[in-house]
């Protein structure tokens, strides 16, 4: 068959590239192709359900692992990466986050012109249905619904008024003038169920245009010459060609993208000679500078019937929830766990926000994979301008296979002191007035020394789930991408997901990957084709 676009991947680049640019181009045919099955479950449109799709692989999760992770004490982290419609934006949080305005501005000094805040913020609204309504900052009518939590547990407000205890300031908007301080994550959640990036931009309008092909594994881009030309496709244990008359689109994502690009002869030369790869073009970036934001978890036993966990009272309790669920849409049921949260200073000196914190609702230890008894509540802790970097490599010239990933978690020695600084902040917060009230138990007793505690980060830090970079955008004839996300080397090829960022965002990296897909279509809707 035959299109003008052909997009591989509907994750959250995806879906936003294939939407917006199916509606700038209601004359041109666009194919999104997607590995995975559709996200018409209630595993994906329950909130609360991230709790059984999260921890492990799955139909709707790679679950991938890394390599031995020298940082980790050689452990091998765990990566979940959404399968299926929606991608990661069908398995994870629901926490919208933009970013700190800086984080663009650093990209414009990396080379990347045009993607400073104030260039970027356009695309951010436009992507934006903000239950808030309109302002400066925010936006009503956009596809993406963004929305607070109706009724937040106790504990999250508790968690906002145990940090200004603990001398830090609130704050109600974390995507508006300022990033710092402690207050309620807003989250891509409407009417109680997920929002993810397919229910915002292929199912709210009609899409005569766009085809949606699930279950359908991208093999290899096709060229022409040096020019991209197609995909080959497997589908139904059926290979085939699917031919572009404009331009490929990749958004595979920070693992997917660069392994597609190098299977398909587009990367390091030796790597790709070494598994019998024809190289059509030498791009030593691709696969490089991967990175990700290293978490650190301080667990908490608490005895309390607003938490969520394991006790003989819960079957009980979770009945009339899922009954109050299905009345109201609301309650414990449509929680996303991780309320509240904020962004800190490590030191006070520092000109912006270093740390990430997510407060859950629940006992969460070693990804939710390890189970405890009771009820309590845990402090995720998080560097947000990580100076470690990896890789994702080839084991295989097979699509099918998984890479090979490499974080590099803690390669640089700084990530690790600004995590111990983190720690002891949280525990802070944790014993403040508001939450001591509660009388939480240490799981994890904090370590006296600065060297114990590194020690134990060692052994339990894993990551917080935002890998970016592998297929880095810059000026420079090194980068993997120019500036307007073309794919250097060859034609008629683009990139529209988080392997592009040259530097990782201050946050969650949902939103800016959809903020991504739309700046992608904007350009691909002004090709002449």
């Amino acid at each position: 068959m035959e299109y003008d676009f052909i997009v591989v991947g509907a994750g959250s680049g995806g879906c936003a590239v294939a939407g917006r640019l199916a509606r700038l181009r209601p004359q041109a045919r666009i194919a999104l192709l997607e590995t995975g099955p559709g996200d018409d479950s209630f595993l994906i449109r329950i909130p609360s359900a991230i709790a059984l799709v999260g921890p492990r692989r799955n139909a709707r999760n790679y679950g991938y692992e890394t390599v031995p992770q020298p940082g980790l004490n050689g452990r091998r982290g765990y990566q979940p990466r959404g399968r299926g419609l929606g991608g990661s934006s069908s398995i994870n949080a629901m926490i919208y986050i933009r970013g700190q305005h800086d984080d663009y501005n650093d990209w414009v000094r990396q080379g990347c012109n045009g993607w400073s805040w104030d260039e970027v913020l356009p695309y951010f609204k436009r992507s934006e249905d903000n239950q808030r309504g309109a302002d400066a900052w925010h936006c009503s009518g956009g596809p993406l619904h963004v929305s607070d939590s109706p009724d937040p547990s106790p504990f999250s407000t508790w968690f906002v008024e145990a940090a200004q205890q603990a001398g830090f300031p609130r704050n109600d908007d974390f995507n508006g003038a300022t990033q710092e301080g402690a207050g309620l994550y807003q989250r891509t959640i409407k009417d109680g169920e997920r929002w993810n990036a397919a229910r915002a931009y292929l199912y709210s309008a009609p899409l005569p245009n766009l085809d949606v092909l699930k279950n359908t594994q991208a093999l290899r881009i096709l060229f022409e010459g040096k020019r991209a030309v197609g995909v080959e496709i497997e589908r139904d244990g059926q290979r085939s060609n699917l031919r572009a008359r404009a331009e490929v689109v990749l958004a595979g994502g920070a693992f997917g993208t660069p392994q597609l690009l190098m299977c398909s002869g587009v990367g390091p030369a030796k790597e790709l000679k070494t598994l019998g790869i024809p190289v059509l073009h030498d791009a030593p970036e691709v696969g490089l500078n991967l990175h990700d934001h290293l978490d650190f978890t301080t667990c908490h036993r608490v005895r309390n019937s607003d938490l969520i966990g394991f006790s003989a009272s819960e079957p009980l309790r979770m009945i009339r929830e899922m009954i109050r669920y299905r009345r109201e849409r609301r309650g414990m049921i449509a929680s996303n766990f991780a309320e509240a949260g904020g962004f800190f200073k490590s030191d006070p000196s520092l000109q912006r926000p270093d740390l990430q914190l997510h407060f859950i609702v629940a006992i969460v230890d070693d990804h939710a994979r390890k189970l405890h008894l009771g009820t309590g509540i845990t402090g995720h802790i998080c560097p947000l301008q990580p100076k470690s970097r990896g890789s994702v490599a080839l084991v295989s010239s097979d699509t099918r296979v998984a890479p090979l990933i490499d974080p590099g978690f803690l390669s640089a020695p700084e990530d690790l002191d600004v995590l111990v600084r983190g720690a002891r902040l949280m525990h802070k917060i944790m014993h403040a007035p508001a939450l001591a009230a509660a009388k939480p138990e240490d799981m994890y007793p904090m370590k006296t020394t600065d060297d114990e505690l590194r020690a134990e980060i060692r052994q339990r830090a894993d990551t917080v789930y935002h890998p970016v970079g592998s297929c880095r955008m810059g000026s420079d004839s090194n980068s993997v991408v120019d500036p307007e996300l073309r794919v250097r080397g060859v034609e008629g090829l683009r990139i529209a997901d988080a392997s592009i960022m040259p530097s990782i965002v201050s946050g969650n990296t949902n939103a800016p990957t959809i903020m991504i897909g739309e700046r992608a279509a904007d350009w691909l809707a002004a090709t002449g084709h």
